[in-house]
């Protein structure tokens, strides 16, 4: 029964990580609506390669030291802003491109572009080196966690009934069980939902250059802050 607990522990952790909008998300949104549910799928897949790497480094206790050292942090984080502009600018041009390409039409690099898209920015995300050096690393340690028992108020009369087996195979397996549950589902309720309605591709494709420049002069910000207290 623990062994379920802690499996379906881990989905939740997964989901808790990949399903909030963001950077990630707006990448996903964008492939699938203009190049299809599989398209989508590869860069979710790109994403969740960035998670394999953290949690590789994050065993290794590489993690940590990006942390410990605010100068690549802070140039790590300006990386990653001026790519997500680059790619805000590509997804505001597929809003007024054609959608998909034509039946019939040769593959392109086109399709390999959103797994490298999708890659490239996980791994330059602060947040996504922030969750494995927190929620990441408690996930590695082996213990347990009593998860209700932390909730205010009811906590004590809860305690004992949600217990999570920390640095199992169960949980980091139930992790990355619930990462690719997201990255398969939301691609496909994005498309489905899309053949119902021909204004969601534009919508969609708007959305996520918005969300993307968004994001990117955010971290152009922050990094200029971190460098700015850095120099004093």
């Amino acid at each position: 029964m623990n062994l379920l607990v802690t499996l379906a522990a881990g989905v939740v952790f997964g989901l808790a990580l990949a399903a909030p909008p963001g950077p990630m998300n707006a990448v996903i949104a964008e492939e699938s609506v203009l190049r299809g549910r599989a398209a989508g799928f590869r860069a979710g897949l790109g994403a969740a390669t960035a998670d394999a790497i953290f949690f590789v480094l994050a065993y290794l206790g590489v993690v940590a030291v990006v942390e410990s050292l605010p100068l690549l942090r802070a140039a790590m984080v300006a990386a990653g802003g001026v790519l997500m502009l680059y790619f805000a600018v590509g997804a505001a041009r597929g809003a007024r491109a054609s959608f998909r390409p034509a039946s019939g039409d040769e593959p392109s690099i086109e399709a390999g572009k959103g797994f490298r898209k999708a890659l490239v920015l996980a791994l330059t995300n602060p947040y996504q080196v922030l969750f494995w050096l927190t929620v990441g690393v408690g996930l590695l340690r082996p213990g347990e966690l009593d998860v209700l028992a932390r909730l205010p108020v009811v906590g004590a009369d809860l305690a004992g009934a949600f217990v999570v087996t920390t640095g199992s195979p169960a949980l980091i397996g139930g992790f990355f069980l619930g990462v690719l549950t997201w990255i398969t589902g939301f691609p496909a309720v994005l498309v489905a939902a899309e053949s119902r309605t021909e204004t969601l591709a534009p919508v969609v494709a708007v959305a996520s250059a918005a969300v993307l420049a968004g994001f990117g002069v955010f971290f152009l910000y922050d990094a200029a802050t971190a460098l700015s207290a850095l120099a004093a």
